[in-house]
């Protein structure tokens, strides 16, 4: 596999900060790589846009960048929240035989981190990892539907509402009117929004703060499933997202 000279660069220049150095000059830097100042200038530039790096204004010194900071919560926070779901995820899927999923908010998106296949609805589109969007999923309302409003407006500034079938909503006025049942209701659905023959139900995680940090979906088979057990199963997801969040040290009901 070829590797990206500028992008290893960038990769051994974060590595260089530890305990014994948590700030570093561009003299210390080019001897340390074994580069020109002028090739690392670009480099740092870089990574400074994108958060990565900070330049201290006192002393000229480079640092590491918040943006590591928030990474570094994203990912012990997925990964913690994660194993305590999993046991509810499984549980769930068996007992109904649908696919049920963890996802979280990350930027404009919402990404899967857990998945248990059902063994009566297997979807295709979902995998762990896999980013998917706000505005047509079940899970993408619920991570989205308890930000405070100057938060979400800068999120659905300029945001794109790609049509994925018939019934995508293609509007923010049509996604705010979603969003407002979802907070009244306390939970989302998503009926053939995103994936065709596919319908959804989302229901919010709660953390120690009362924040929505996650959300559980269970996903069905449109053909299969009728409107009266989308409902059974709805409720058993909403317990389990009530159990996940006490678990989390969520003291609201």
């Amino acid at each position: 596999m070829p590797i990206i000279q500028s992008v290893e660069r960038a990769l051994q220049i974060l590595d260089l900060f530890n305990e014994q150095a948590t700030e570093l000059k561009i003299t210390d830097i080019s001897k340390l790589m074994g580069l020109s100042k002028s090739t690392l200038h670009s480099l740092l530039k870089t990574l400074q846009l994108h958060g990565y790096i900070d330049q201290n204004p006192e002393n000229g010194k480079y640092r590491l960048g918040m943006k590591l900071v928030e990474r570094g919560h994203f990912v012990v926070g997925s990964i913690d929240i994660r194993q305590k779901a999993k046991g509810w995820l499984t549980e769930l899927s068996q007992r109904t035989g649908q696919t049920t999923h963890l996802g979280i908010l990350d930027g404009r998106e919402g990404v899967y981190i857990e998945k248990i296949e059902g063994k009566l609805a297997a979807i295709a589109y979902s995998r762990i990892g896999r980013r998917l969007p706000v505005h047509a999923t079940a899970i993408g309302k619920v991570l989205i539907a308890w930000l405070g409003e100057a938060e979400l407006n800068t999120l659905l500034e300029g945001y794109q509402y790609t049509t994925y079938t018939p019934s995508t909503l293609a509007s923010r006025e049509a996604l705010m009117t979603a969003l407002t049942q979802t907070r009244e209701q306390g939970y989302a659905l998503d009926s053939e929004e995103n994936e065709q023959g596919v319908r959804c139900v989302a229901v919010p995680v709660w953390n120690h703060e009362s924040r929505v940090i996650a959300a559980l979906s269970l996903s069905t088979l449109t053909s299969r499933v009728d409107d009266a057990e989308l409902a059974n199963f709805r409720e058993e997801l909403q317990q389990a997202g009530l159990a996940l969040s006490r678990a989390l040290g969520y003291a609201g009901s």
